[in-house]
């Protein structure tokens, strides 16, 4: 993991801790259950969409809150800064693929993880399609580069 600035000894286990407090979240709250997504997404059920504005909330006033005190991150010392994207076809397309991935399987991959951790197994299958579409995604994204590179355009 090459960075601009060296990151602090803590980095890595402070964000497996906050990996670890992140699932414990969702399977408190019953998010990692697959039946409370699928509810949600049929309009049956609104619980998530009180947590998920729960998180912003507090998410957006961290993030405000720390850029009024710090002008960079403290365990990697990278300056703060909005990272702009543009909006193209990969991005709506890689968008509609996660949003069908998520409507059939009942779970986001975050809390896939943390649906294994409340005992539900047959997870494994959503996981193992993550782990094939982020494969295949990766193959035809560096073949795609190859055959765009100017080394391949001089043959």
């Amino acid at each position: 993991m090459a960075a601009e600035h060296e990151q602090h000894p803590l980095f890595l286990p402070l964000v497996f801790v906050g990996g670890l407090i992140f699932g414990f979240g969702l399977g408190f709250s019953h998010m990692a259950q697959p039946e409370v997504v699928l509810n949600f997404l049929q309009f049956e059920d609104f619980g998530l969409l009180f947590v998920m504005f729960g998180a912003a909330v507090v998410t957006g006033i961290t993030f405000f809150g720390v850029k009024q005190f710090r002008s960079e991150a403290p365990l990697t010392g990278a300056i703060y800064g909005r990272r702009l994207k543009t909006l193209d076809k990969n991005v709506v397309i890689g968008g509609g693929i996660f949003g069908v991935g998520w409507g059939l399987s009942g779970i986001c991959p975050g809390a896939a993880y943390a649906s294994l951790g409340v005992g539900n197994i047959f997870i494994l299958y959503g996981i193992a399609g993550m782990f094939v579409g982020a494969y295949v995604q990766g193959y035809w994204r560096s073949a795609r580069t190859e055959s765009e590179s100017p080394a391949a355009a001089a043959d």
